[in-house]
């Protein structure tokens, strides 16, 4: 059975992983037989922002307990974690990985990743470890790998600014479709573009899936 980690960023697309995202690579998970382990970083969240009216709200989160949410409490601190116990890792999308897992959101190409994450990223990158990398999360992988001069191909889809962006950083930026996947050999980065796309759940679940089966494939 391939034992997989799913690295989170917190619940709810404005400032943490997306749901529908997070939830389709679960199921796919499962169905397709690995073993699952849930993974996030104990860290505060950027802000909280209100679902509804889009706007921030005074009040302070945390990314693990945000995160538990979405993997009914069965979760692990991403600083407790050992690439070298999982054959792959996969993660979902959602501005949380613009502004938890790294800072994105703020900085763009001048963006930095959480120590922890990044010191994950490149025991695996190191090890060979299949990776997965969901809607806007490509742009973590395009930072990790520039910093051990590895420049995947990678997608977010078609979006021509965020590609440029993904270009500066030092990653090779693929047009997609958004039910397609980019998978990069050497790096064996594999990304799909999802809502970076894709305009409905059922939309984002084939490439979603279609990343899932190849990253297992992979292993």
């Amino acid at each position: 059975m391939k034992k997989v980690a799913v690295v989170l960023s917190g619940s709810g697309v404005f400032d943490g992983s997306e749901i529908h995202e997070s939830v389709i690579t679960l199921l796919a998970l499962d169905r397709f037989g690995a073993e699952v382990s849930i993974l996030a970083p104990n860290i505060p969240q950027m802000h909280v922002i209100n679902h509804i009216t889009g706007e921030e709200m005074k009040e302070n989160r945390n990314v693990l307990i945000e995160s538990a949410r979405i993997a009914r409490g069965d979760i692990k601190d991403l600083a407790n974690a050992n690439i070298e116990d999982y054959d792959a890792v996969i993660f979902p999308g959602g501005y949380g990985a613009a502004k938890n897992l790294s800072d994105f959101a703020i900085k763009g190409s001048d963006l930095t990743v959480n120590p922890i994450l990044e010191k994950f990223i490149v025991n695996g990158l190191n090890s060979h470890k299949v990776m997965g990398f969901i809607c806007i999360a490509p742009v973590i992988a395009a930072k990790v790998s520039a910093s051990i001069d590895l420049h995947p191909e990678i997608t977010i889809g078609t979006d021509k600014e965020t590609a440029q962006t993904i270009e500066k950083i030092g990653a090779r930026h693929v047009n997609c479709e958004k039910n397609g996947i980019v998978y990069d050999k050497k790096s064996k980065i594999v990304t799909t573009p999802a809502y970076m796309l894709g305009q409905s759940i059922s939309e984002i679940a084939e490439g979603i899936e279609k990343l899932v089966k190849k990253v297992l494939e992979l292993c």
